[in-house]
């Protein structure tokens, strides 16, 4: 791993589907000892006997039993991937429970978690913090005002620690991705359609490709900061929502 040779240890958050378990495979193949945090103990049963990583069954809001289990592990990269789109609907019309769910997941918990594990970094001047976050946080998209705020917050934080861990040697990337095909949506689109409205005739992105940018990023020299990459489907626009499907 280059000058990432160092890097010993990580933790994935959201790591029982889609980019998270993507990711904590990948991480696994490059020889780090993952913990994968997630809430479904099947799923995080079958990801532990099929790579070898250590599971933390824990919803990513409780920081304080997070910050408990990580207490004495140094943890050198954290990926910062749990994610919620509860819903898609007008802002005069959401549930205003679903705001708070968007914000707390989504903004506030990476906040927290990052909390509890950058002081260690900073000290040992050793670490690399990712954040998957959307082109939702980026650009307008219609029905997605709380989703797309909690991204645009956890964009700009990204920004704001860059410039608090200069002289650290810590790094911090955030990954933008456009249309991938996980679960983020399955009840965000009514009846279960998720599958056939974004994903039937469409090149999306797949979990692996994004779990890829993330090793690349992780594999450069620890004095090279890959500090926001976009990635969307070549059908995509770019700064908007609007996907082809693609004719052969």
């Amino acid at each position: 791993m280059s000058d990432g040779t160092a890097y010993r240890t990580a933790v994935v958050t959201g790591a029982t589907s889609g980019i998270g378990r993507a990711t904590v495979l990948r991480l696994r193949q490059m020889g780090l000892d993952v913990y994968a945090v997630g809430r479904n103990a099947a799923a995080l049963e079958d990801l532990a006997s099929s790579s070898g990583a250590k599971t933390v069954q824990a919803d990513v809001r409780d920081t304080a039993a997070l910050a408990a289990r990580f207490a004495d592990v140094e943890i050198d990269i954290l990926v910062n991937n749990a994610g919620i789109l509860s819903t898609r609907a007008l802002f005069h019309e959401i549930d205003p429970a679903e705001i708070d769910a968007m914000i707390d997941v989504n903004l506030k918990a990476p906040m927290h978690l990052t909390r509890v594990v950058l002081p260690g970094m900073v000290t040992r001047k050793k670490g690399h913090l990712i954040f998957i976050g959307s082109t939702g946080g980026q650009a307008p998209y219609p029905s997605m005002s709380a989703y797309g705020a909690s991204k645009a917050g956890l964009s700009l934080f990204c920004d704001n620690l860059r410039c608090d861990l200069l002289g650290t040697s810590v790094r911090v990337t955030e990954v933008v991705p456009g249309r991938v095909q996980t679960d983020l949506y399955r009840t965000a689109i009514a009846d279960n359609q998720a599958q056939a409205v974004l994903y039937d005739g469409y090149r999306a992105i797949q979990p692996e490709h994004i779990a890829t940018v993330i090793a690349n990023a992780i594999e450069l020299p620890v004095y090279v900061d890959v500090a926001r990459v976009e990635v969307l489907p070549t059908d995509q626009a770019a700064g908007g929502g609007q996907m082809v499907r693609f004719a052969q």
